[in-house]
């Protein structure tokens, strides 16, 4: 189908670590990929010098049966469990050396590495994604230290997105790389971060241990993740914002990538993933911009492959199907709606939306120049330039490569609530 064609060349070109993939052997060799890693770390009793780890991660290595998480050097693990983040239920691990990863398919482990190894509940679909969650508590001397009432967490992360939590009465004291900030329900303080580069970032976190404790909440009781959600409320009248709420950015992980393609047709290709966790949803509903005009959409559910149902709407045929917007519907209004199974209780479905996108507001030849100007307003997002041409301005700051077809590439994370207003240039070569 033509439309599966386009999903194969154009996952081709996202980043190796996203979703580039070896064909499997028949003694099931594989060079292990993986995608949207996120890592809680949870500071323990600072005399324990351990930390529980909870880490969310897709491997994306089409026809693997297996995912293999390295164990750092230095660290005592003990695993608690090993969960499969569509369905909820806990999943086979265990932990082996590298020989035996090599052994059991994994052919770029590492010699004289150690893993857990779990057992996927699925096969990873091709260009698809296996979702786990693995819960862990590290021991680590050199890591996690504490004097005088002070705790250093001194770390390299080489995850792209992170967040560290303060044991129960410490306040932090010191972080070095931009972060959020909040305080959990259980009255931890956490720090959160997303790392803009490509190398990992050697975080410091300080803490000092609080004097005074009467009016800090118990602490929970749950092992999973508190809400990533703080507010601030008062019933004090004032200028600022005393009832914001914010989400942490580092754990969002909603991405999209634009593939442009010549600026004559003001058209480019796009994906986006995100994952749909509510209980009782079945549908997403992508509103068109005001000027542009949305073809060829295609969905499909990445934990299994599955292709969904697609439809595109205009005007009243958007209330005859009984679809509420949070806006009034116009003749002109145009959405994709995307229909799937209602997703149950305690579960979770990874979706990818593909579309073509045609604007010719914000995405212009002037000249002999592309130009493109638009707001993003998820945490990641990726711009491909199309074929034959060089970049000459870029507005916000990005990471910037070369696809494995030669065309340059504008990764932008933005790690701060609100949207970012990206303005592009090029010139043919």
């Amino acid at each position: 189908m033509r439309c599966a064609a386009w999903v194969s060349r154009l996952s081709a070109l996202v980043l190796t670590s996203s979703l580039a993939v070896v064909p499997l052997t028949a003694q099931l060799e594989f060079r292990q990929t993986q995608t949207d890693s996120y890592t809680r770390y949870e500071l323990l009793d600072p005399t324990t010098q351990s930390f529980r780890i909870i880490y969310d991660v897709s491997a994306t290595t089409a026809g693997a049966p297996y995912y293999f998480n390295g164990i750092r050097r230095g660290s005592d693990p003990t695993v608690h469990d090993v969960y499969d983040l569509m369905t909820g239920v806990s999943l086979p691990w265990e932990i082996v050396d590298g020989p035996t990863a090599r052994r059991r398919g994994m052919e770029n482990a590492a010699a004289n590495g150690q893993y857990i190894q779990v057992s996927l509940a699925r096969p990873v679909p091709k260009w698809g994604q296996a979702r786990i969650r693995i819960d862990k508590t590290y021991r680590d001397t050199l890591s996690y230290t504490a004097v005088s009432g002070e705790i250093l967490f001194d770390r390299t992360l080489g995850i792209t997105r992170n967040s560290i939590v303060l044991p129960v009465g410490y306040e932090l004291i010191g972080v070095n790389y931009p972060s959020q900030v909040v305080r959990e329900s259980d009255g931890r303080v956490k720090v959160s971060f997303m790392n803009r580069g490509s190398a990992g970032v050697p975080l410091t976190v300080r803490g000092r241990q609080l004097v005074r404790q009467e009016n800090l909440p118990a602490m929970s009781a749950s092992d999973r993740p508190t809400s990533q959600r703080t507010t601030v409320s008062t019933d004090v009248p004032a200028g600022a914002r005393t009832d914001y709420e914010f989400t942490e950015r580092a754990f969002e992980d909603r991405d999209i990538v634009y593939f442009l393609q010549q600026p004559e047709t003001h058209s480019f290709r796009l994906y986006h993933d995100y994952t749909e966790s509510r209980a009782g949803v079945d549908r997403y509903i992508n509103v068109v911009r005001a000027g542009s005009r949305a073809t060829n959409p295609s969905a499909k559910i990445l934990d299994t492959g599955e292709e969904l149902t697609v439809e595109t709407l205009r005007g009243n045929a958007i209330t005859e199907r009984g679809i509420e917007l949070n806006q009034d519907v116009t003749p002109d209004t145009e959405i994709v709606a995307i229909w799937f199974d209602a997703v149950p209780d305690g579960q979770s479905v990874r979706l990818r939306i593909e579309e073509t996108y045609t604007d010719p507001n914000r995405y212009v030849l002037a000249g002999d120049e592309l130009v493109w100007d638009r707001s993003f307003g998820r945490p990641r997002n990726t711009v491909i330039l199309p074929d034959g041409w060089l970049l000459t301005a870029n507005s916000v700051p990005a990471v910037i490569d070369l696809t494995d077809d030669g065309r340059v590439r504008l990764r932008y994370v933005n790690d701060r609530p609100g949207g970012i207003d990206v303005f592009v240039k090029a010139q043919r070569r």
